[in-house]
């Protein structure tokens, strides 16, 4: 009996890179069911007015995905990256349980935590084996389809609950949406995903890419273009923490309807979703440091202008400007870690970086819960606002733009600035 031979690229393995582009679109949409509404449920349902308690489900959210991002990438060569994305799903399958029948906030923290693992393994796994399947040529393009599917399942999931609790209240309906995503994500994981280690094994044979001496340090601070990709995913999602949590208090205090906070709500992650299948592609032929130079600083300034809005336009527009600087760096993210990490050490590379930039929601939700709690809610938001133009300086003089077809150094801060 003959076997398909392993071969890399994108238009070759398009069936089974679909298939991982529908599955993480299921698991964008566990996302998506909180993002409108557990602001809301947290003051009608349990009466929890401190910004800190408000946003607790985000902070354990943050510190589970994190550290199973972590794992997941230390481990995606010896349990398989299929292996991790089933088990994944079987976290998620209680999630919507829970968020439609939690009796207190504990349970919704808990339901959280599961969530983040589930994330975690699922996302973690599809990112890797896309990127897997293309080799080198795709992969801004094969990660901007990647987390478009992602995120537009973060926007219309979000923008349906809403629509949803406007007509027929917060819970249960609104959630139920959530189990469909995760049986569907489980079955299709176990019968039609296929591992991708034969593609590993091929791209490796193929590499002449230097091992980095230690992954974790070399991906946090020293090789200077890993050190400043990560900085920078953590401010991303620092940010993204506080945008999920609070825009919807703020456009609340505004005086805005559940059903407008959906629309608005879902605008930024709808742009960045859609946004992603255009600048994905961009990371494969410009300049990494630029894109994620130009992406950093317009959301930083997105961010700093929405104090001042007072429309449901001007928020609307705040909201795309958010989601358009956020679409040109996600997929540059990943594309960049690809290309400085060897083959073998690569879903361990990406496995850090997604542990530092997740653990941005965490340290953005008690950083802007704290300050919301002690100055308010305008200036955590200017604070979040400064440190992401301030995350863009350091991409501007840390990192350099990589030459194609040439090997790329670890290059620690100190060895740099000289």
């Amino acid at each position: 009996m003959s076997t398909i031979p392993t071969v890399l690229g994108l238009r070759e393995n398009w069936p089974q890179f679909t298939l991982l582009v529908i599955i993480n679109g299921f698991v964008g949409g566990m996302i998506g069911l909180e993002r409108t509404l557990l602001p809301e449920l947290a003051e009608q349902e349990f009466g929890l007015v401190a910004r800190t308690a408000l946003l607790s489900f985000i902070v354990v959210f943050g510190v589970s995905k994190a550290f199973t991002n972590y794992f997941t990438g230390a481990l995606a060569n010896r349990v398989g990256r299929k292996n991790l994305l089933v088990y994944g799903w079987l976290f998620g399958l209680p999630v919507p349980l829970i968020l439609m029948f939690a009796p207190s906030w504990n349970y919704i923290v808990l339901a959280n935590v599961l969530l983040g693992i589930n994330q975690g393994l699922c996302w973690s796994s599809t990112v890797v084996m896309k990127i897997d399947l293309v080799g080198e040529k795709n992969r801004g393009l094969a990660m901007g389809i990647n987390e478009s599917a992602g995120y537009l399942s973060i926007a219309l999931v979000a923008f349906g609950t809403g629509y949803l609790a406007s007509r027929y209240g917060i819970r249960p309906y609104p959630f139920l949406m959530g189990a469909g995503f995760a049986v569907i994500g489980l079955v299709g994981s176990i019968f039609l995903v296929k591992d991708t280690a034969s593609h590993v094994k091929l791209e490796t044979g193929r590499s002449g890419q230097q091992k980095l001496l230690n992954v974790f340090w070399d991906t946090t601070f020293a090789h200077s273009n890993l050190g400043a990709v990560t900085q920078a995913g953590l401010v991303n999602n620092l940010n993204d923490g506080m945008v999920w949590g609070l825009l919807p208090v703020l456009l609340s205090l505004k005086g805005f309807s559940l059903e407008q906070i959906g629309v608005i709500v879902a605008t930024y992650p709808a742009v960045w979703g859609v946004g992603q299948l255009f600048t994905g592609a961009l990371a494969d032929k410009y300049c990494k440091k630029r894109l994620l130079f130009y992406g950093m600083f317009l959301q930083g300034v997105a961010i700093v202008l929405f104090p001042w809005a007072i429309a449901f336009w001007h928020f609307m527009t705040i909201s795309a400007l958010l989601g358009l600087g956020t679409a040109v760096v996600y997929p540059t993210f990943l594309a960049a870690i690809a290309s400085d990490t060897h083959p073998e050490q690569r879903a361990a590379s990406m496995g850090v970086f997604r542990f530092w930039r997740d653990l941005g929601y965490a340290i953005g939700a008690l950083l802007t819960g704290i300050l919301a709690d002690w100055v308010g809610i305008y200036p955590s938001i200017l604070v979040v606002g400064g440190l992401t133009i301030f995350s863009a300086l350091i991409i501007q003089f840390r990192m350099a733009c990589q030459k194609k077809n040439t090997t790329s150094q670890p290059v620690g801060l100190i060895k740099q600035l000289v």
